[in-house]
């Protein structure tokens, strides 16, 4: 256990004038008994208290108090928490008087990293946790609670209990040669290590589901100048974000705007104008719409009343179509829609991003798309690129030992050490020191 102690300053949002200083170390109880006028009261209950200067007496301020004895605590060890009016004064008097009792600022994300350090959560809790504090849609908090609660952990040390059983058998013949370990028992395992590559590859396909639901879902506005890409923008989203402007080309670079669709985060991007230009920077903003365009999980390819269909547009669309990809039509205010047929017998949406005309079916079918492609879902998924890169290796290595010509056990041993280490790197249960840098500094100070 970490013996040095520190403290954070939080100030809980919505909260007007309240502010909350949590210490965490041994010298904890030492704070609190110094600090309050009445010692650290009954263990995990919140006690009004004076906060007193320990050395002249002064008052401070008055607050409330709680005392958690470790290791029944967020980091483990014992942590005193001080909740207090929010001034400016307060805070720098108060922060002060727990630097002179010996405790320190705490570095971001480092309660957090003392709780792993401690065994009270494994790597993939602390990003849940990661992802709850940042969860800005009802879904991604939920998605974060399931895997803080230990639904992607319970699968990932279920592997890992099956793999080490396999390497056992294996090391018992390597170690134990000449005890009664029957020659060849290993490959009783084989058809395991099979098995578990195949559930690895299958939690792999998962259409990115939980990543998307993380991070957002990326629908973007596609189409030539002037077919209203821009209003569509802030009529979708009910901000002004976009310029909106009659000449061609106005919108250069990708502008985006964030919607909650019933819990799925989604962000709207507005792009350039897809037509061939002499102009370099208009160029640029083609070359990154069309990059937008394929990194996006949806496409929305307009088109408005007052054009005919570009034929153009309508071949990229056909060639680069997506299951989810959705045709507009708009400016429906001024005039018909264009005579020429869809492709595929596709339909169109028919809309007036100016008048509103046609947008609450447009965001119904989107919301429907979202729901069922990218809505929590009870069953785990994978929430970071990082789980994904290095179950990928996983499953590499379990299939690079199941496709071996000759099995010389001691290459066997060696791939199924591989693949645990790997499977270690996801939980935390190896030394990856860079990894845990990268996790706990996205964290705020104090948590």
């Amino acid at each position: 256990m970490n013996q040095e102690t520190i403290f954070a300053l939080a100030t809980p949002k919505g909260v007007s004038g309240v502010a909350v200083i949590r210490v965490s170390g041994s010298q904890a109880q030492e704070v609190l008994d110094g600090l309050t006028s009445r010692g650290q009261g009954r263990e995990r209950e919140l006690t009004y208290s004076a906060f007193v200067d320990p050395k002249s007496g002064d008052l401070v301020d008055r607050g409330m108090c709680v005392w958690f004895k470790g290791p029944q605590s967020f980091t483990g060890e014992d942590v005193a928490e001080f909740h207090f009016h929010g001034s400016r004064a307060v805070v720098v008097k108060l922060g002060q008087l727990l630097i002179d009792l010996g405790c320190r600022p705490a570095e971001p994300g480092e309660f957090t990293r003392r709780a792993f350090a401690n065994g009270k959560y494994d790597l993939l809790q602390v990003e849940a946790l990661s992802d709850l504090l940042s969860a800005e849609t009802d879904a991604q908090r939920q998605q974060a609670l399931h895997q803080m609660d230990g639904a992607l952990s319970k699968i990932y040390f279920g592997w890992r209990d099956r793999l080490v059983r396999v390497l056992a058998a294996v090391e018992a013949e390597i170690d134990f040669p000449d005890e009664d370990v029957p020659e060849g028992q290993w490959r009783l395992h084989l058809p395991e290590v099979a098995g578990l590559r195949d559930e690895v590859r299958s939690h792999l396909a998962d259409n990115r589901r939980g990543q998307v639901l993380r991070d957002g879902v990326d629908v973007v506005l596609l189409g030539p100048p002037n077919v209203g890409k821009s209003s569509l923008l802030n009529a979708l989203t009910h901000q002004d974000v976009a310029i909106v402007s009659d000449i061609a080309g106005t919108t250069r670079d990708v502008v985006e705007s964030r919607l909650d669709l019933n819990g799925v985060p989604v962000i709207f991007r507005d792009t350039a104008g897809l037509r061939t230009s002499s102009e370099p920077i208009e160029r640029e903003g083609v070359r990154r719409a069309k990059a937008a365009a394929e990194a996006a999980e949806i496409r929305i390819w307009l088109t408005s009343c007052d054009t005919a269909w570009d034929a153009g547009l309508v071949e990229l669309f056909e060639e680069a179509r997506r299951p989810h990809d959705v045709l507009v039509v708009n400016k429906m205010d001024i005039g018909a829609p264009p005579s020429r047929s869809l492709p595929g017998n596709l339909t169109a949406f028919e809309l007036s991003a100016a008048s509103g005309l046609g947008l609450e079916s447009l965001l119904a079918h989107l919301s429907d798309v979202v729901q069922e492609a990218y809505a929590f879902s009870a069953t785990p998924a994978l929430t970071r690129a990082r789980h994904r890169h290095l179950l990928a290796q996983v499953a590499c290595r379990l299939g690079e030992l199941i496709e071996l010509e000759t099995l010389d056990i001691a290459v066997v041993a060696e791939h199924i050490r591989l693949a645990l280490r790997t499977l270690g790197e996801v939980t935390g249960q190896v030394n990856v020191e860079e990894v845990l840098d990268l996790v706990f500094q996205e964290f705020c100070i104090g948590k």
